[in-house]
């Protein structure tokens, strides 16, 4: 039975004392333990993050690792690294990342490996532009990229891996995709992994809906049979709607 999920990823967002209280809040909040939450806050403060969620069932993550073992590459983040503080969680080309630092499939799929190979945990994101969309382009897109950043693992290796979808054109825009959309999305992809590694392994693997999910509409999204919960931009920056949202499952 796979994992309902509900992914906080703060962004390059608070101050070293708001992203404390903001954790403490949601630590100390009321909310359904059979949902998996995971903060994600700038990996600055990761460490000490990681730390005030140890006595809980909160996970932390990190937005971003390197591909390479170790060495000289500065301003980079290996997973070893990232480990050894306590972190299990690790977004993989987040739409920010691949717009803003031209990320591409390629150096992606060797992110994944670096990660699996020190036992994290990949949250792989895909989806499409609003161009892409309009021009009906889009599953071709999520397609390529899955089978590009994702499907060389074996069965064993993809199982420790989550997906994330994210209509780009419904990021930050106050524009959500219809709860129909995102399970149209959603049970492509699940199809995806069936063709590739059959049903059980398919039936086994967590799909998070990216894109302005918020209280008002979680219910409805997540209510869909392949949507398993969401990574949550904005509203993961209040304690408040983000418990909301993981308390949104019916």
């Amino acid at each position: 039975m796979r994992k309902n999920i509900v992914a906080g990823n703060w962004k390059m967002n608070n101050s070293h004392s708001e992203a404390v209280q903001l954790v403490g809040s949601i630590v100390n909040s009321i909310y359904d333990d059979a949902v998996q939450l995971i903060v994600i806050p700038p990996s600055i403060y990761a460490s000490e993050i990681a730390k005030i969620t140890s006595l809980s069932q909160i996970e932390v993550g990190v937005q971003n690792s390197s591909q390479y073992e170790s060495g000289a590459y500065t301003g980079e983040l290996s997973s070893s690294m990232i480990k050894s503080i306590g972190v299990q969680y690790v977004l993989v080309g987040h739409s920010e990342r691949r717009e803003y630092f031209d990320e591409q499939n390629v150096t992606l799929a060797l992110k994944v490996n670096q990660l699996l190979n020190d036992g994290l945990t990949p949250i792989y994101c895909c989806g499409e532009i609003l161009e892409e969309r309009e021009k009906k382009n889009h599953f071709n897109i999520i397609k390529n990229q899955l089978e590009e950043g994702l499907f060389h693992l074996n069965d064993n290796q993809i199982q420790s891996c989550i997906i994330a979808y994210e209509p780009v054109w419904a990021i930050g825009t106050g524009v959500t995709a219809s709860s129909n959309q995102a399970q149209e999305i959603h049970h492509f992809i699940r199809g995806l992994l069936v063709d590739k590694y059959g049903v059980a392994i398919a039936e086994s693997i967590s799909i998070l809906y990216g894109g302005s999910c918020k209280p008002s509409n979680a219910t409805e999204l997540f209510a869909n049979p392949d949507v398993d919960g969401g990574l949550i931009g904005g509203a993961s920056l209040s304690a408040e709607d983000f418990i909301a949202i993981a308390n949104s499952f019916s």
